[in-house]
């Protein structure tokens, strides 16, 4: 019997699966319908990616005309191929095919979403709240505090608010201290409104003391606020959780002393946090320093061991508060859950053009990068101590460093209405392997795995 529910199960899964390969198949065959001008458009776009790819590496690694001749490289090839596909009369073939490759993996991605549907992370209910203390940072995120009214909003839901002073740029290091006067004045809930940064701060006093824990958007990312699918748009709606919320039991990650709730930074990223100008000057800091930091002349050579897992020399390595669903060097996207009580391992090493080309092709498969996820990370150095950014936050470490996870440590109460809670939205960035794909296309195997971590 449970055959054949699976079986009707699976029917709709696999006839998405069919239509990527199909559509996938057909994005191919019309660029064989072009001839030879089509091939040629074909691999000058393989090419094409290869020089982007050399050229950003030459924008980032180089100074002074070498980087502007990479970055001048990067822009002007995918308008070279373009140019090339109109003289060759394949444009509006190529632009078909291309359309029908994207079907394909919206449809790939669908398919695997419905054989496998994500599991939110289970809520409970809990009373309101009596005597919530929400500390908030005004400086944060531009002043979010001040343009969403979260000071009144908050009082007017009971809460007392410990506004950070906006004046004193290491008001941040003072937050602990805050928490836990308001623990020992009779809180029963922490909150914060600001970045990851103050965020894990407090949720660390919160998760000693066993009090539900506030988060408001009012920073500038706000990862850990968007995988808990709260709006980042109206740091607002997350103050909804004082008068009508549920509880999650999530995750807290552990560095040396100091807890995380996004993420933990090693090498170029941790070294760039470092510098007094990065703050008013982000690219400008970045591109100044990764010369020397990514060619080898300006950090220290790490080595990190992920469980049994050993990742030699990475120029950088983020380990984060469980895994992200499809991380790659640029965008994280977002992590599905918050509970699995396990860390996730993004480390790269890109030393030439030629590796940097590999990563653009190949992706997650290329030999610079490696995706883990384990329970343990201790990462060395040929150093006492190395720059770390915890959050975002640039602190110094001794050696070796140890990364842990205590398994649901924190009480997260949350708005019962969450616009991003829902957990098709979290899956959409699920990496997406062909090989699943395939099997289920062909039926040979029940759903197909998520995409973990190996």
């Amino acid at each position: 019997m449970s055959e054949v529910v699976d079986r009707r199960r699976l029917r709709r899964p696999r006839r998405l699966a069919r239509l990527a390969l199909l559509c996938a198949a057909a994005s191919v065959a019309v660029l064989a319908f072009t001839g030879p001008h089509g091939l040629l458009v074909l691999l000058a776009e393989f090419v094409g990616l290869v020089l982007m790819a050399a050229g950003a590496w030459w924008a980032i690694t180089r100074r002074a005309l070498a980087r502007i001749a990479g970055a001048a490289l990067a822009v002007v090839t995918p308008v070279a191929v373009i140019l090339l596909a109109y003289a060759a009369e394949v444009l509006l073939l190529a632009v078909i095919g291309l359309a029908l490759w994207l079907a394909g993996l919206g449809c790939a991605r669908a398919s695997l979403r419905a054989a496998r549907p994500p599991r939110p992370m289970p809520v409970r209910e809990s009373p309101p709240p009596r005597r919530p203390v929400l500390i908030m940072n005004p400086r944060s995120g531009g002043g979010k505090v001040e343009r969403f009214d979260l000071v009144r909003r908050a009082e007017e839901l009971g809460a007392r608010v410990v506004l950070l002073d906006p004046s004193d740029p290491s008001a941040q290091q003072d937050v602990a201290a805050l928490a836990r006067r308001a623990v020992a004045e009779g809180a029963d809930l922490l909150g914060v409104a600001g970045g990851d940064g103050t965020q894990a701060l407090v949720a660390a006093v919160a998760a000693e003391h066993d009090l539900p824990f506030l988060v408001v958007s009012a920073g500038t990312r706000n990862h850990f606020a968007a995988d808990l699918g709260l709006d980042r748009a109206d740091p607002a709606t997350c103050l909804d959780a004082l008068s009508d919320g549920v509880e999650l039991s999530v995750d807290l990650g552990r560095v040396g002393d100091r807890t995380f709730v996004n993420t933990v930074s090693f090498g170029a990223y941790a070294q760039i946090v470092q510098s007094p100008q990065y703050r008013d000057a982000k690219a400008a800091t970045a591109l100044d320093a990764l010369p020397d930091l990514l060619l080898g002349d300006g950090g220290t050579q790490l080595t990190a061991q992920a469980d049994d897992h050993r990742i030699e020399a990475p120029q950088a390595l983020l380990v984060s508060n469980n895994p992200y669903a499809a991380p790659d060097p640029v965008d994280l996207g977002r992590r599905p859950r918050l509970d699995s009580g396990v860390l996730g391992v993004l480390g790269i090493r890109v030393d030439s053009a030629a590796q940097a080309a590999e990563l653009a092709l190949l992706g997650e498969r290329a030999g610079g990068l490696k995706l883990l996820s384990a329970r343990q990370v201790t990462v060395y150095a040929d150093a006492p101590e190395i720059p770390v950014a915890v959050d975002g936050e640039a602190l110094t470490l001794p050696t070796p460093v140890v990364c842990t996870l205590q398994h649901r440590a924190l009480r997260v109460r949350v708005p019962r209405d969450r616009p991003g809670a829902d957990p098709a939205q979290q899956a959409r960035a699920r990496r997406l392997d062909w090989r699943d794909v395939t099997r289920l296309a062909l039926g040979r195997t029940g759903p197909p795995r998520t995409g973990g971590h190996s």
